[in-house]
């Protein structure tokens, strides 16, 4: 098994409120990692997280409508501090890419809302998807929510009344085999339709 190098964050963003924030603050103490919050001069807030060896993650912090709102741009090594950084990344449902280095090649995750939506292998020669969720579900859903053929069929068949209608009015034979063509191709396209 390939032994994971390190893993960086590339424009992750973050939201979680207060009380997550406070969650994951604790989690990082149990976890042994020295938890240090700085004020910053615009307002906003920055949360250190320094594990053992020295490594730290940097987790600017934007306050507005109740929620916290961090863009992560960062590289570590260390597994611990990797491992408390994904879980708070999943439970704040964060969104970006988090690329999993390996020697010789990139896994490239793409997260929205706290969920994988598609993995790539990058070597350096080629780029290789392995993993695309689909919503097939959804999909199913939406398909068997269209309409379209109903709404056609429809409108076939309050043609087909009026030119039955006119048939019944019809005097001339000209008449009648006019409105009997439009009948006939009428017919057709409802059985197509229909099928």
């Amino acid at each position: 098994m390939a032994q994971r190098l390190a893993t960086e964050y590339v424009k992750a963003t973050l939201q979680m409120t207060e009380l997550q924030l406070n969650q994951f603050m604790r989690s990082a103490e149990c976890c042994h990692m020295h938890v240090i919050v700085k004020v910053l001069g615009s307002g906003g807030q920055e949360i250190v997280l320094e594990d053992e060896s020295g490594e730290e993650v940097h987790f600017p912090l934007e306050h507005k409508d109740g929620l916290y709102f961090c863009e992560l741009s960062c590289r570590l090594v260390n597994p611990r501090l990797t491992n408390l950084v994904r879980k708070l990344f999943v439970a704040a449902k964060g969104e970006g890419i988090v690329n999993r280095i390996y020697s010789g090649f990139t896994m490239m995750y793409y997260y929205e809302n706290g969920s994988v939506r598609k993995i790539t292998e990058v070597t350096p020669s080629q780029s290789k998807l392995v993993y695309e969720y689909k919503h097939t579900a959804g999909e199913l859903q939406r398909v068997y929510q269209l309409n379209d053929v109903e709404q056609e069929i429809s409108l076939l068949y309050q043609d087909i009344n009026y030119w039955l209608d006119e048939r019944n009015k019809a005097e001339t034979s000209e008449q009648i085999a006019r409105i009997d063509e439009k009948l006939r191709q009428g017919a057709a396209k409802w059985f197509a339709l229909e099928a």
